[in-house]
């Protein structure tokens, strides 16, 4: 089922298997917006998802401050749902993600209760996400299909 009510976030969920699917659509300007990465975060408690799938390709690049704000706000809300898998989608070319990523991965560590995985590729990331699930190509066709982000 896909969800428009947070403007910054495409998502899908699978109540089936506990999946939250986000992608971030940037606005006319390219910074993270905190409310809604918080607003987001409140819904993933409210939908106790299990399996969460974070495509970080379309990601705005992150400053020293948001990257301050996501180790002291979003990983600690992250590591406190009931997460068993998280998949983080990046792609190849995206190295500075990747080295943000880590930090905060490392920061938060101790805390990780769920097994996190790289891909870059979100159907396959779907199919390990939903151990090869039968819901899978509806959950591709839908996404394929959903409407485009509003014009800022």
């Amino acid at each position: 089922m896909l969800h428009q009510h947070i403007p910054s976030f495409c998502l899908q969920t699978d109540p089936g298997s506990g999946l939250l699917r986000v992608q971030y659509q940037m606005g006319a300007e390219s910074v993270l917006r905190r409310q809604e990465v918080t607003a987001l975060l409140r819904l993933a408690g409210g939908y106790a998802v299990r399996r969460l799938l974070i495509d970080m390709r379309t990601v705005p690049l992150l400053s020293v401050y948001d990257e301050l704000w996501l180790g002291t706000h979003f990983m600690p809300a992250l590591v406190a749902l009931p997460l068993e898998r998280l998949v983080l989608i990046v792609g190849s070319h995206q190295t500075y993600h990747q080295l943000a990523i880590d930090a905060l991965h490392d920061l938060i560590k101790p805390a990780i209760r769920f097994d996190a995985q790289y891909f870059d590729d979100p159907e396959t990331a779907l199919y390990w996400l939903t151990d090869d699930g039968p819901q899978v190509p509806a959950l591709l066709a839908e996404w394929t299909n959903r409407p485009a982000p509003p014009k800022p």
